[in-house]
């Protein structure tokens, strides 16, 4: 019997998740399936998945194909490295203590790639948000500096005015006080 490892589509519409599953190649996507090793949710960021890594190895060694999404995933997992890594200690390229310290070491440097990739992705939320604000504090001081104008403006106005009326008073309340004397 053929078998593969393959994703089955679970979910409702515009929002699925899938379900890692070991089937025989002539069943149908989301029909009978062998076991299930993990799950895919494209839905988060990033990603989740979550895998039965020694299920999955213990597949790919009795000869399950998987397809091309299951093996992006099973090598983001290490997966396939493990069993590449495996096949040198059958053929006698070095021991299984070997063989374990350069999965621990491929493991600890794609941790600190992610994590560096988490950090650069927080640092430019951060930066956008400062970025944001900066702009709109900018603009509020332009509105500010606009209304100040058209205040000033109002007020140079006003104060014209009240000036045009007092120096209007002025020469009428010069003019009644000569004739009152």
């Amino acid at each position: 019997m053929a078998t593969k490892i393959r994703l089955q589509r679970h979910g409702r519409k515009n929002y699925a998740f899938y379900p890692i599953v070991i089937a025989d190649s002539r069943a149908p996507r989301d029909g009978k399936f062998i076991e299930r090793i993990g799950s895919y949710n494209p839905n988060t960021n990033p990603a989740t998945i979550t895998l039965n890594f020694e299920r999955a190895l213990y597949w790919l060694n009795c000869g399950a194909l998987p397809t091309d999404t299951v093996r992006t995933i099973l090598s983001n997992e290490g997966v396939l490295l493990m069993k590449h890594l495996q096949g040198g200690v059958k053929k006698g390229a070095f021991d299984e203590a070997e063989a374990q310290r350069r999965f621990d070491a491929w493991k600890q440097q794609k941790q600190a790639n992610v994590d560096a990739l988490r950090a650069s992705m927080a640092t430019k939320a951060e930066l956008a948000v400062k970025e944001r604000l900066a702009e709109e504090q900018a603009k509020n001081q332009a509105k500010a500096e606009v209304v100040a104008k058209k205040r000033a403006e109002i007020a140079a106005a006003k104060a014209a005015a009240e000036a045009e009326a007092a120096a209007q008073e002025a020469p009428a309340e010069e003019a009644e006080a000569p004739a009152a004397e």
